[in-house]
């Protein structure tokens, strides 16, 4: 084991990427996703390499707990411009993800949040374990639910990607299986066996794996179907309030989180779902690269991250205080230019 923040090698077949960022709980910097698309790029390449593995180093927590959220705070102090280059960077890593022409599988076991949801969700095959807890929490520092989530969330079934994407909902174990956010489901104790086994035998050595499970969220699905189709966030928490005791936990979950986030985020999902991959990606270049720069930012990650206090006082508020124009204008291009993508083929 080295102090490299991601160890790249080959092993049999696989070629193998592993976040080692343990005292971050892997968290993502610029540095990781460089590394990581020049990886990429290079097995893409290596005939010998018929599919990619990504895992975290053994015996530390969580698989990726996100991003790099402290430096963004501190780049949108100024002029954004570091944090919009780590997005730029980090964007790319998704999309070269999601486009790559051979079978990218993540073992997700652990925390997999934000950034760690972009480095495995797109991937082919993506394996939860008992430890697994997913969840984009971007609505509760002032963010959006942002590497691709305005993508895969609005393909969730139903509704079930526009309540993740307000609340931040976490999802654990079987439950991230059940959503179609994980492919298979692997007991954590088992990995290292399986691991080993990909190496060797390539993607074989996933049959067996359960691939279908119950969610405990689906015991709500037909009012969360119900609840979360509002055309505004207005209307959802409107709708939230009248209904059951489920119903009025979400309302209440959603009166902490951020009036802006919430309501550029809603829109992202609706947009996106009608959207492209690559398209996406520059939608969410475009209002992260602002949202950065913003009092509202600032605020969620003082509250949740450094003093936390967990009492944001969210600017602007209340949800009325805020018009379409406001919300149009995070969409709008920048003026420093698209988003680049690479070559990924």
């Amino acid at each position: 084991m080295t102090d490299a923040p991601v160890l790249i090698r080959r092993e049999g077949r696989a070629g193998r990427i592993t976040l080692n960022r343990a005292g971050a709980l892997h968290a993502l910097n610029k540095e990781m996703c460089e590394i990581m698309i020049a990886a990429l790029q290079d097995l893409r390449n290596n005939d010998a390499v018929e599919l990619v593995l990504i895992d975290h180093a053994d015996g530390t927590r969580g698989f990726c707990a996100g991003g790099d959220v402290l430096l963004l705070s501190e780049s949108g102090k100024t002029d954004g411009k570091e944090g919009a280059q780590f997005f730029a960077v980090e964007y790319q890593l998704n999309t070269l993800i999601s486009e790559y022409p051979k079978p990218y599988v993540a073992l997700m076991d652990g925390i997999t949040m934000g950034g760690g949801v972009g480095v495995s969700v797109h991937g082919t095959h993506r394996i939860a374990t008992e430890r697994t807890v997913f969840a984009m929490p971007e609505t509760g520092i002032g963010l959006i639910p942002d590497v691709g989530g305005g993508y895969f969330l609005p393909r969730l079934e139903g509704e079930l990607g526009t309540w993740l994407a307000l609340t931040g909902a976490r999802l654990k174990g079987k439950d991230v299986l059940a959503a179609g956010i994980a492919t298979h489901y692997c007991d954590s104790a088992a990995l290292g066996e399986l691991s080993r086994a990909i190496c060797t035998d390539g993607l074989s050595a996933l049959n067996g794996l359960e691939t279908t499970a119950t969610g405990s969220f689906e015991a709500h699905t037909e009012e969360l179907n119900s609840l979360f189709k509002g055309d505004s966030v207005e209307d959802i928490i409107e709708a939230l309030k009248t209904g059951g005791d489920w119903a009025k936990a979400q309302a209440d979950t959603l009166a902490s989180k951020s009036p802006l986030s919430m309501k550029l985020s809603l829109r992202q999902v609706h947009e996106g779902g009608k959207a492209s991959f690559r398209e996406v990606m520059e939608m969410e270049y475009r209002i992260a690269s602002r949202l950065i720069k913003t009092d509202n930012f600032q605020e969620g990650v003082r509250a949740v991250l450094i003093d936390r206090d967990n009492a944001p006082n969210w600017s602007p508020a209340p949800l009325s205080a805020i018009s379409e124009s406001e919300i149009d204008a995070f969409f709008a291009p920048l003026e420093t230019g698209p988003l680049t993508f690479l070559e990924t083929n």
